[in-house]
Parts: C-alpha cells; structure tokens; sequence
C-alpha cells in the first residue's frame, strides 16, 4: 500500500506539512523554555513570598490570625481542608510541576492545585501548616484562549498549501505540455513548438525538445522524400523490363510470364514504402463505424469465390476515425490472413462500453507463427518466413501497427488454441 502521494503537488504540500509540523514543535518547545517557564517560576515566587510574608506576620498553625490588609491586597484566604473540600478543592487540578517549585521556594514539602476559570485559584498547602490550604486567586490568565494560535496555524496552513498549489502548477504546466507533445511524437506527429516558460531548467528543457521535434519532422521530410524519389526511379526501368518482355517470342511465354511476376512482386515492395512513410496523420479525423469498414472490406473480397469470410459483427458506437488509414489496416490484415492462411477466414467485433474500446480481430487457420516471433513481425522489414513463409518487404505490420497508434489503439497478433493466427486491433475513443 503507497502512503506517499505520487503527484508534485501532494509531495510540496507534504514536504510543507511536515516542514510546519516541525516548526511548530520547536517553537512550543522554544516558547515553553524561554517564555513559559520564566513566567511559571517567577509566579511561583510570587505566591511564596506572600505566603512567607502571611507566616511572618501572624499567620499561626491552629489559630490563624493574618493582617487584614495582606488579605485585603491579595485576595488570600486560609481554609481547614474541609472548608477547602467545600469551596471546591477536588475540582482543581493538581500540578507536580509547580509543587516542586514551591517546594523549594518554602523550604519544605507543598502542594499546588489549580482551579482554572476567571480569575485562576490557586490552592497551596505550605510545609509550614500541612492541616491548611491557601487559596490566592490569579486575575487575567484566563483572558487569553487558544483562538489566535489556532487561526495563525489555519492561515499558515492555507497560505501555505496555496503557495505550493501555485508554485507546482506552474512547474507542472510546462511539463504537462511536454507530455502530451512526447506522447504526439511517440504516435509519429509532429506538435507545434512548445512556449518556454517556467524555470530555466524547464525553459532548457523545453527548448531541447522543440529543437528534437524539429529535427524529427525534417528527418520525416526526407525520408519521405528519398523513399519517394527511389521508388519513383525504380518505376522507370520495371515499365521497360516490361516492354521489353512483350516483345519476346511465343515459345518464351514462361520467361515473360516469370518476369512479369517479379515486376508485380517488385510494385507491391515499391507500394509498401510509399505506404509506409504516407503521412496518415494529415487524414481528417471523421465520425464512423468501423463496422460499415469491414463489410466493404468484405464486400471487396467477396469478388474471389475461393474466399470465404466469415463474420461475427456486435453493435458499436461511431467514434472518431480516419476511415481511409484504417481502410489500409483491415485490407492488409485480410491480405495477410487469405495468403497465410488459407480461403477460410473469420472477422469479429465488440465494444467495451465500460473502458470506451472497440475492437475488430482477424483470425485465419493457416499454421500461426512461433510465440517469440511475434513482437519482432510489427518491427519493419522483419517476416515470418520460417513459420508462414512471406513475401513483400515486411512492411505491412509495422505499417498497421503505425495506423492503430495514431487512433490510440493497439494491435497483438496471438496464436489461436485451435489453430491458426489471430490479429486484434483495439482502439480507445473519447466521448
């Protein structure tokens, strides 16, 4: 179980807490040593010197006689114990504490006892009668109550955690939009630079990323480029190979026809890498059912009688699409499953009301492909030629896979227990 917070914004505010808890306990122990206490013994001297100066003046065991202006001045009243029971002896508190003090002050063992209210009564049996009790009342201790420190704690606190809650928000700002920037590089989009704002070291930051942004979206450029212009001069010499194998006798058929298969072959290839470096993220994002995509798909297939495609479509939601990117991801995963494995295929849908998913998965019966060769096939340029045999580039998986992350979606190919491969696609929509 995680105690700490994970955010910035709760680590500040508990770094904060913390940081004022201490403050507080060492400014009550500062103020108890340097403010209280002087102030508790000079009290305690105070009432001893009055009780030392009743005694001296006539105050005597049995038959206490003390000078009416001493009583007058100071409030001072002497009461047996049981008058002292009856004026409310058993409600004061007793403080060790203080009788240790006075104590001390008076030369012998006493006890102090505290009533607290308006004014404060303090009870003190001296050493000098242990069958009295005096009473002398404190006037104004009682004024003072709890309300200013607690309102100078609520507005720390307060000011405090607003502070931090400013101070991380305008870290997290800039770091919130590197995120979301990184996450629209990781999907192969280029963002629009960053405003540097902040701290220096987030401005560096910043500026470091928009700098790579910048450099990512020119290394696109050309390699859209240089793949276009390559394959745009490989066009050239295949239409006159072609030409050239029309003009080859009759008897050489199985030349011509051979060569035209290598062009062919040789198209696709050329086909795969335009493909691959297309731009699908420039598609309009457009409402649609990815349902309606595979029955044309489908519908397309249909054409070839030797291919039989079975269907198990569920109800599901319009949600934003780029209807032709994932056009290209259903006919080249349906491609896939006809050339290995077999005339039969089945495609299936659902939704996942619940985390906002819908998905669509291919499943073929051909042989299916070695459990750790899986993730290496969405890696360009990699096949499965030793479990389904495979022709083309290599290509058309990491192309796929680069479509379904630009929908926030994921594909994962798995072995089927009866046989066969199946290909899911799943993506998340926002409502």
């Amino acid at each position: 179980m995680r105690i700490l917070p994970k955010s910035s914004f709760g680590q500040t505010v508990l770094l904060i807490g913390i940081l004022l808890f201490i403050n507080q306990v060492v400014s009550l122990v500062s103020v108890t040593y340097y403010f209280v206490s002087p102030n508790v013994q000079q009290i305690n001297n105070l009432l001893a010197n009055q009780i030392k100066l009743a005694f001296d003046e006539g105050l005597h065991g049995d038959d206490p006689q003390i000078d009416l202006r001493i009583f007058k001045t100071t409030g001072m009243q002497v009461l047996t114990e049981s008058e002292a029971i009856a004026n409310g002896l058993d409600q004061a508190m007793p403080y060790q504490s203080w009788s240790k003090q006075m104590s001390y002050n008076l030369g012998g063992e006493a006890q102090v006892k505290i009533t607290h209210g308006e004014p404060y009564l303090y009870w003190i049996k001296p050493p000098q009668d242990p069958s009295i009790w005096i009473t002398i009342p404190i006037v104004g201790l009682s004024q003072g109550d709890g309300s200013p420190h607690l309102v100078y704690l609520l507005m720390i606190g307060i000011l405090s955690v607003g502070g931090s809650l400013i101070f991380v928000r305008r870290i997290n700002r800039p770091l919130k939009a590197l995120e979301v920037a990184a996450l629209q590089v990781g999907k192969g989009q280029v963002p629009k630079p960053l405003k540097e704002e902040g701290s220096s070291e987030l401005i560096a930051v910043t500026g470091a990323f928009n700098q790579m942004a910048k450099g990512i979206k020119q290394l696109e450029k050309d390699r859209a480029l240089l793949t276009a212009g390559i394959s745009h001069d490989l066009r050239t010499p295949l239409t006159r190979i072609r030409l050239a194998s029309e003009m080859l006798p009759d008897d050489q058929d199985w030349i011509k026809d051979g060569i035209e298969h290598d062009i062919e072959d040789m198209n696709e290839i050329i086909d795969q890498f335009i493909n691959y470096v297309r731009q699908d993220q420039q598609e309009v994002l457009e409402q649609g059912d990815i349902n309606d995509l595979i029955n044309d798909a489908v519908n397309a297939r249909n054409i070839e009688e030797n291919h039989q495609i079975e269907l198990n479509l569920q109800p599901l939601p319009l949600i934003l699409i780029r209807r032709v990117a994932l056009r290209r991801v259903l006919e080249n995963l349906i491609e896939n499953a006809f050339r290995y494995g077999g005339d039969h295929i089945q495609i299936a849908s659902s939704h996942d009301k619940k985390h906002k998913q819908v998905s669509f998965a291919i499943r073929d019966f051909g042989p299916g492909i070695p459990e750790d060769k899986i993730e290496d096939l969405f890696e360009p340029f990699t096949q499965g030629d030793k479990a389904r045999g495979s022709l083309g580039s290599g290509l058309g998986l990491a192309i796929i896979k680069r479509i379904v992350s630009l929908h926030s979606g994921t594909v994962f190919l798995n072995n089927h227990p009866e046989g066969g491969l199946v290909a899911t696609v799943t993506i998340t929509y926002q409502i």
